[in-house]
């Protein structure tokens, strides 16, 4: 069995359920893909984006049909096929629903013109006589799919109606609403048929009939699927609620033998239910067992490493997020991974107080242990030209050593609790840190490291202002500035020259700031909280931008792709997640 899914990145993929693998990526949209559709034949796809466009696929090559359908004005928000495969329906935010051939890739009918506000589901009877349409105005209505006539407005929600669907039989229609209930209707009359199913707590965004038409299943915003019965119009539930989803429930689908439904939920993960015992059986798709701490993208972005408190260090396929290896070897938590510049070898550190370096491709150790701490490593960074790694320490120090030869250089001290985080400046010439103490301080690193270990050497600068812990510290692509992010809720941005503030404190997070990241051009700025959000701002004004939902835990670490169309986050929820950051960023707070 396959499964397709739609992703905030503008591509679909067709998955294997059995294995989880990626089959197929289809690429072509320049915006996310909120839904895609099955033709009945199962040899076409549909996808609808937020480019406000509709595009045709191949289902076994992957191969895109014709040009994108272009027509409606504003976001498709729902596209189905006609059951003969040869027209495809679709509803948009411009308040319309338009009718395309799959032959042609053009209107043949439409725009539809008569509800009030934003079309959000559309559906063909089984016979493809009539279409079934969902809106925010509250009502369902039933248009004659010739001619394109209304026939019907069913009035009854009291919330924007989310999803419709027609019964097998075409007898019955079932929609889904914000008013957190589903409703069957008789399809000829346009009447309610028994009471509302009630039982979900948030807005109902799917509903589906099962192949049978006994069972209607619906996906909501309170992270629950249910199955209800659709046979005797009880309204009853059937089973317990599915819970496992960490976000909204925006899709749900039966197997064509109705004995699984399949899921996809906001925080872009799918779940394989069994429809008898309403139990997960494949999903979401992760490795770790415990808090995800660092996340680093390798040098070409073809990659993403994590560390964990699982004591792991795993390594990912970036494009088709498959885990690659697992790196097994440190006794503690992991607290921080990096790549070398060239992307040869993976650096990190732990709370077993050693730094380990790892050969990128095998996975296996590169020598022995860099031992030296007497406290957890909490950050480790290679310096530009990879000769050179440096970690930061519990044990208020941080060390230096040579990267092809595992040799101690030397340690600095000057901070007075725990070192958080370390970062070399983009020329290599500077080393910044941040600790418990409340400071980010700047080291010469062209400095003969040897006078480290004789006390003779200062910062150069000493950056004061953060009220609490200082837990991260970054330099801008052009080495000017360094960003921050503290325990204290605030973000800052300092000169990197001078140690002046120059932006205010970029206000927003309701708790501590575990992570921040520059973007790769350097205008804005990422940061990571304990509020369970990441928050990108302007990195030029501290502006905030918007505010990514989805992680059910703190997140701990950051990080931009290298070419910045990417966004990896690492949280305690135990999950790594992937994020569109060439997207509008606005609409995530929507």
């Amino acid at each position: 069995m396959r499964v397709v899914a739609g992703g905030t990145d503008g591509n679909v993929q067709i998955l294997d359920v059995a294995s989880g693998a990626t089959l197929h990526e289809l690429v072509g949209h320049t915006d996310c893909v909120n839904q895609v559709a099955v033709s009945p034949s199962g040899k076409l796809l549909a996808s609808r984006s937020c480019d406000d466009s509709i595009r045709l696929w191949d289902a076994e090559t992957g191969h895109a049909i014709g040009a994108p359908m272009m027509g409606h004005t504003y976001w498709v928000q729902s596209v189905a096929f006609s059951p003969d495969g040869r027209h495809i329906v679709s509803g948009s935010g411009d308040d319309t629903i338009r009718i395309w051939s799959t032959k042609t890739c053009t209107t043949v009918l439409g725009p539809l013109s008569g509800h009030t506000d934003t079309v959000t589901s559309v559906a063909y009877s089984p016979d493809g006589l009539r279409i079934v349409s969902g809106s925010r105005d509250k009502t369902v209505r039933v248009w004659d799919a010739r001619t394109g006539d209304p026939i019907l407005t069913l009035r009854g929600h009291t919330d924007s109606v989310r999803s419709v669907a027609y019964s097998p039989d075409g007898l019955r229609i079932v929609s889904g609403s914000g008013d957190c209930t589903v409703r069957i209707w008789d399809a000829t009359t346009g009447q309610l048929v028994g009471n509302p199913l009630e039982g979900h707590s948030w807005s109902v965004r799917s509903v589906v009939y099962s192949p049978d038409g006994m069972r209607i299943a619906s996906g909501s915003e309170d992270r629950t699927i249910r199955i209800w019965d659709a046979a005797t119009e009880t309204g009853l539930a059937i089973g317990a609620p599915m819970i496992g989803h960490a976000d909204w429930v925006k899709s749900v689908a039966f197997s064509p033998d109705g004995q699984h439904i399949v899921s996809g939920s906001d925080g872009d993960t799918i779940r394989i239910w069994s429809t008898e015992t309403c139990t997960t059986v494949l999903g979401p798709l992760r490795g770790h067992t415990d808090n995800v701490y660092s996340v680093a993208y390798s040098p070409d972005g073809s990659r993403i490493v994590s560390g964990s408190w699982d004591r792991t260090v795993r390594v990912w396929d970036a494009r088709t997020r498959d885990l690659i290896m697992t790196l097994r070897g440190h006794a503690d938590f992991v607290r921080s991974v990096a790549y070398s510049p060239d992307g040869l070898r993976i650096v990190s550190g732990s709370s077993d107080r050693t730094v380990r370096i790892w050969d990128a491709t095998t996975g296996q150790l590169v020598g022995n242990p860099l031992e030296g701490h007497s406290g957890p490593v909490w950050s480790v960074a290679y310096s530009p030209d990879g000769t050179h790694i440096a970690a930061g320490s519990g044990d208020e120090t941080i060390h230096i050593w040579d990267a092809a030869t595992g040799a101690s250089i030397a340690k600095i001290r000057g901070h007075k609790d725990y070192v958080c985080s370390v970062a070399f400046s983009p020329d290599g010439r500077r080393l910044a840190s941040a600790s418990h103490d409340r400071t980010v301080r700047i080291w010469d690193a062209t400095d003969d490291w040897r006078l480290w270990d004789a006390h003779t050497g200062d910062p150069i600068l000493t950056l004061r202002g953060h009220s609490d812990w200082v837990l991260s510290v970054a330099y801008s692509p052009d080495g000017l500035h360094i960003v921050s992010g503290s325990d204290d809720c605030t973000v800052r941005i300092w000169d990197a020259t001078t140690g002046q503030p120059v932006c205010r404190l970029l206000e927003g997070n309701s708790w501590l700031v575990w992570s921040v990241a520059y973007s790769p051009d350097g205008t804005r700025i990422a940061s990571g909280s304990s509020d369970h959000t990441i928050r990108i701002c302007d990195a030029a004004s501290g502006a905030s931008i918007a505010t990514l939902r989805g992680h059910t835990g703190y997140v701990f670490s950051v990080a931009f792709s290298p070419d910045g169309k990417r966004l990896a986050s690492a949280s305690d929820d135990g999950t790594v997640r992937i994020w569109d950051a060439t997207d509008d960023w606005r609409r995530w707070d929507i």
